[in-house]
Formats: C-alpha cells, sequence, structure tokens
C-alpha cells in the first residue's frame, strides 16, 4: 500500500520549544497517511528541545536537524525543503496540535482540485481552531475551502497586500505556514522562503505564488489545533519591519495600483496600535480618514472593529 501512496514529508521548525514540541512530533507520527518522513529543524535552541527531540527520534523514524546558530523560521523551512524527499510536504508548527486524518484530507483535496482545475501550482490549507492561554478559541477558516470558491492569482496578492476582497472567493483565515500542504514542486518554482524575514515568511511566499497564478484551495474539516502565545518573536517592531520588507518587495505593484503610501501609514497604524501607542495611532488614523476617506472607511469597517472586538476576548 505503501508503495501507491507518495511520501509526504511533515516538517517541524521549533526553537525553545520545550512545552510543546513532543505534542507536535506525535500528532506527526499519528497521521494515518502510510508513506510518511518526518523531519525537524531545531533552530538552536537554548532550552531542552534538543534532548526532547533526540528521545523521541530513538523510536520513530524522524529525522532531525540542528542549526548551529539561529536562523529564522524562513531559513529552517528551507532546510527542510531542501532534505525533503516526498512529493508532497505539509508544514507543522511546534507548539500546534494536527489530527491524525490532516494530511490524508489534504491530499485528496489537491488531487481533486489539479483533476479540475488541470494546475498542479496548488496550496492547500487546513481548517482548525485557534486557541489561547484564557480559554477564548476561535475558529481558522483554510482560504478556499468552499467549493467553486477557491482564490487564484491576484487576488490573493490584492488580498494579501492591502485587504481586496472580490466576491464569490473565500478568502478564510489567510495563508499560515503551519496549515500549508503543497507539491514539492510548487515551492521550488516559487522559490525559497525569504530568511530576511524574521516574520510573514508564509504571507510573502503566497504573494510570490499568487503572481505566478498559484490557486489557494482548503479543507473545511477541523484537523488543527493552534495554540496562541506570546513569543519574543511576535513583538509589533518586528511585525512591523517584516511587513514593510514585503511591501517594498511589491512595490512596484502597489503603486501601480496607486496604493503604496496608504498601505505604508495603515501599516505603521497597526505598530502603534500593538504597540499601545493610542494616542499617535489616533491621530495617524484621523490623517488617512482625511487623505483616504473611501478606503479608509473599508478598512476600518471590514477589519478595525472585529480587530478590536477579538482583542478584548483574546485578552479577557
Amino acid at each position: 500500500m505503501n508503495k501507491k501512496k507518495p511520501l509526504i514529508t511533515v516538517g517541524i521548525t521549533c526553537f525553545n520549544a520545550e512545552l510543546t514540541i513532543k505534542r507536535a512530533i506525535k500528532s506527526a507520527i499519528n497521521q494515518d497517511w502510510p508513506n510518511l518522513e518526518v523531519l525537524i529543524v531545531n533552530d538552536c535552541s537554548t532550552d531542552n528541545t534538543k534532548n526532547i527531540i533526540n528521545k523521541l527520534c530513538k523510536n520513530n523514524n524522524i529525522k532531525t536537524f540542528h542549526n548551529k546558530k539561529n536562523l529564522g523560521c524562513a531559513q529552517s523551512r528551507n532546510i527542510l525543503i531542501k532534505k525533503s524527499k516526498g512529493k508532497f510536504i505539509a508544514f507543522f508548527d511546534s507548539d500546534d496540535f494536527s489530527y491524525p486524518n490532516r494530511l490524508s484530507l489534504q491530499y485528496q483535496r489537491i488531487i481533486e482540485y489539479e483533476f479540475f482545475s488541470k494546475s498542479r501550482l496548488i496550496a492547500c490549507y487546513a481548517s482548525g481552531l485557534r486557541i489561547y492561554p484564557n480559554g477564548y478559541t476561535t475558529k481558522i477558516n483554510a482560504v478556499g475551502s468552499i467549493y467553486m470558491r477557491e482564490v487564484t492569482g491576484l487576488a490573493i496578492c490584492d488580498f494579501l497586500l492591502f485587504n481586496n476582497k472580490l466576491k464569490n472567493i473565500y478568502y478564510g483565515s489567510g495563508t499560515p505556514a503551519c496549515s500549508l500542504m503543497a507539491r514539492k514542486d510548487t515551492f521550488l518554482k516559487v522559490g525559497k522562503f525569504d530568511k530576511l524575514l524574521s516574520r510573514q515568511e508564509d504571507i510573502d511566499f503566497a504573494i510570490r505564488l499568487g503572481f505566478k497564478g498559484g490557486h489557494f484551495i482548503g479543507i473545511s474539516d477541523k484537523v488543527l489545533n493552534q495554540y496562541f502565545f506570546e513569543s519574543s518573536k511576535k513583538v509589533p517592531l518586528i511585525e512591523l519591519n517584516s511587513s514593510l520588507r514585503i511591501i517594498e518587495k511589491n512595490s512596484s505593484y502597489l503603486k501601480k495600483k496607486k496604493i503604496y503610501d496608504y498601505i505604508i501609514k495603515w501599516t505603521k497604524l497597526r505598530y502603534l496600535h500593538f504597540s499601545k501607542k493610542y494616542f499617535c495611532a489616533l491621530r495617524l488614523l484621523i490623517k488617512l480618514f482625511l487623505n483616504y476617506p473611501f478606503r479608509s472607511f473599508y478598512h476600518v469597517f471590514n477589519a478595525g472593529f472585529k480587530r478590536v472586538l477579538h482583542e478584548y476576548k483574546m485578552n479577557k
């Protein structure tokens, strides 16, 4: 049976994940897919992560790579892609839990979509739940998980770059790498993850795939538990710098759309908000409304109010 099923590589990157890495690894090796390869890149952890991984690897078919210095998530993902032997690659995060049928459902979705679309440049995402320390839970609905409402090409670029949404398309919860599965060929055609991005490397990957005409699909089954926790990699300044780099990489396209200046200011507004510099954020928001009244109202109406309510429940 294994010979009839293509090899799927599960790639896990981790850094100082001693409290959660065991759960993530077990969810990988317990997948119901019979032809499986599990690879782990330990990004120079300084806690007990390395010992936990080595202990689990003794009794399971797992290959581990230990970075001699901290390279970041993007570069660690590139190592996984290079070392993988599978025809398909699925990324699992070190603090998440994937249900046993995740890989089989994503594989089936990809194969069916390839048949109908006649395309192999496809990224498939999994749905699930995001769980916060206070017990607050939100749904992660995968992009393109509603049939006939998949996202293709520039539609994903416009959504990720400036939150533009087309009718009859299901954008779901975006394009997080922790729920992503695709053919290895797709990763090779799009190119490596940007190692200069400390965060949002998955958004950058999706944008580049979109510019190549890629298809974004998903499964509606809830097969992923994503556990939220604060980390040094998620501080507002790092998020800001990553966002600005992505904007600059796509500046020609944004200037052609006449939205470059607006999206720079909106990104800085988000930074001020998350840094709790509320007075400065309010001043910038007023400027945005004065200079871009219609777009600012649309943006706040579609994203701002939902964000405030989400943060209230998250910190309740």
